[in-house]
């Protein structure tokens, strides 16, 4: 597992073998099983993740009670919660495995004492976010235009395997459809 984050490594920063042998050293990567939550909606989130194996589901529920699926992780995808601009510090959001997830798993307290430790890594992080905000302000100015129809068909495209892995009423919240009306899209484009 840990070749995935020597991928990483070696495609972000320029560090030698024994400091990225020293980074991988000090991280921790742990197993959780199906159904563990990770951090619960207006909990203050200590840790943030990085998925080795597994899949992990972010979602809020509403005053009324209501479920809303806002993001799935899969493999090589980073968990963080930026909640340092409210006032509570709380989380917005539940973070729980959808499948039994292999993880790496940050302390945000100590963030600050291994990006000076290993300066390199503040820059593979911020360039990993950069990344990763890009693609989520398109995938959102997509979402915006889109039909329900055209959501399930660019899901398909982009990551086929979801659908095998997300309960169907989880994926439709995701999508912004009841359940009912992604059976009858799956129904319509297979």
């Amino acid at each position: 597992m840990k070749d995935i984050l020597l991928k990483y490594l070696d495609q972000y920063t320029s560090l030698h073998e024994q400091q990225k042998q020293e980074i991988l050293d000090e991280l921790q990567i742990a197993a959780y099983k199906k159904g563990t939550i990770l951090l619960r909606q207006g909990e203050i989130p200590a840790k943030c993740y990085f998925v080795l194996q597994g899949c992990v589901r972010q979602y809020s529920i509403h005053p009324d009670g209501k479920e809303a699926t806002s993001q799935f992780y899969t493999e090589e995808q980073a968990i963080a919660i930026f909640h340092s601009h409210k006032q509570d510090k709380a989380s917005e959001y539940t973070i729980q495995c959808l499948e039994d997830s292999v993880l790496v798993v940050g302390d945000l307290a100590l963030e600050m004492d291994m990006y000076k430790k290993h300066d390199q890594l503040a820059l593979m992080t911020r360039k990993m976010i950069e990344e990763r905000f890009g693609q989520m302000q398109a995938e959102y100015a997509a979402f915006i235009a889109s039909t329900p129809e055209e959501r399930f068909k660019s899901l398909l495209h982009k990551q086929p395997r979801l659908i095998e892995r997300v309960p169907q009423h989880q994926l439709a919240s995701y999508l912004g459809m009841t359940p009912e009306s992604l059976s009858r899209i799956k129904k319509r484009v297979q």
